[in-house]
């Protein structure tokens, strides 16, 4: 499988990474054996990258990740890469208490992770949200600290704007931005992506389909689940929701006529963007079962030439979405977006 640098001061990573939320909270129910086959499965595809978040299930996701890493064959374990998020904060009915990236709380927050992983060390460590009440450069200079302690291999981003990266990048060195960059999510194109460029900062793309809006296996009658968190997102909801799909079903007459999948191509125009924008971008898919990694692996295959990408802009254009990423509240939390 192909391998890309993560950033210029990243470890080696393959073309995809496996984002785990969904194995433990806000899509409804999952189930474990088929979440603990799917990590073992992504492994022996070639898949390195594990992307995780303290906060998933309060711990759950990490507690998985642990599982499946003790049952996986050595060989695999030891090429397992683990990507954590931490400092957002939670309360025991699942609520959200804002984000926490003073110095001792970064320590605070890698110890427990350290143990629920059960590993000596993160490979890639950043807060999940930019805390607006600390310093960027308190926070990742407390990280750097793990990483001189060897708690830490590399320091990360996440949703983090064009001016905060910098203000990192001065401080520490900066592996990669996690950031949502999809299809019907392509605003760090204008500013956010040059400056990862220009400062050697590569791109971990999460949602790659838009929570599974553009995989072309949401229905138009789709009910979702009480504890499902697209059921709060503006994209998922009344118009916004007929709207985006009548955008998949144009995606879905380009994916048919080169003989793919939806997700495919969907997946495959994201891997595209690091030749066009000449830049480090390793999308990760949110497969909870391995058919839906099978089906996502399946990308890697696709090429996609200008007059693909083309007709693929047309059928979904920038800014073509209904609805913002998040919920209103949530949205005032990203730096990406002020």
């Amino acid at each position: 499988m192909q391998t890309r640098t993560l950033g210029s001061t990243g470890p080696r990573t393959s073309a995809l990474g496996l984002g785990c939320m969904g194995m433990s909270a806000l899509y409804g129910n999952a189930d474990r054996a088929e979440s603990i086959a799917t990590i073992h499965a992504a492994l022996e595809a070639g898949i390195t990258l594990l992307d995780t978040g303290d906060f998933y299930g309060m711990g759950h996701n990490e507690l998985l990740i642990n599982e499946a890493l003790r049952t996986a064959p050595a060989s695999l374990r030891e090429q397992a890469l683990t990507s954590v998020k931490f400092g957002a904060l939670r309360d025991p009915d699942g609520g959200w208490s804002g984000y926490d990236g003073r110095p001792a709380a970064v320590k605070n927050f890698a110890a427990y992770s350290l143990q629920r992983l059960g590993v000596d060390h993160i490979d890639i460590y950043r807060i999940a949200r930019v805390d607006p009440d600390v310093p960027i450069e308190e926070t990742v200079g407390a990280i750097a600290e793990l990483v001189e302690a060897g708690h830490v291999r590399h320091i990360g981003l996440s949703e983090a704007g064009a001016h905060t990266i910098r203000r990192a990048v001065a401080a520490a060195p900066i592996s990669d931005l996690q950031i949502e960059y999809s299809l019907i999510s392509r605003g760090i194109e204008e500013e956010i992506l040059p400056t990862a460029r220009e400062l050697g900062v590569g791109i971990t793309a999460y949602g790659v389909l838009s929570r599974g809006l553009i995989s072309g296996h949401f229905t138009r009658d789709r009910q979702l689940a009480a504890n499902d968190f697209r059921g709060m997102s503006p994209r998922f909801q009344g118009e916004n929701l007929q709207h985006n799909l009548d955008l998949v079903d144009a995606l879905r007459k380009i994916a048919e006529q080169k003989g793919i999948s939806v997700a495919q191509t969907a997946i495959a125009w994201v891997l595209a963007q690091a030749d066009r924008h000449n830049a480090d971008i390793v999308p990760l898919i949110g497969a909870r079962s391995r058919d839906r990694l099978t089906e996502a692996l399946g990308a890697l295959d696709v090429v996609l030439d200008e007059s693909d990408l083309r007709a693929i802009e047309e059928a979904v254009p920038a800014g073509a979405a209904a609805g913002d990423r998040y919920p209103a509240a949530q949205m005032g939390h990203l730096d990406s977006e002020r």
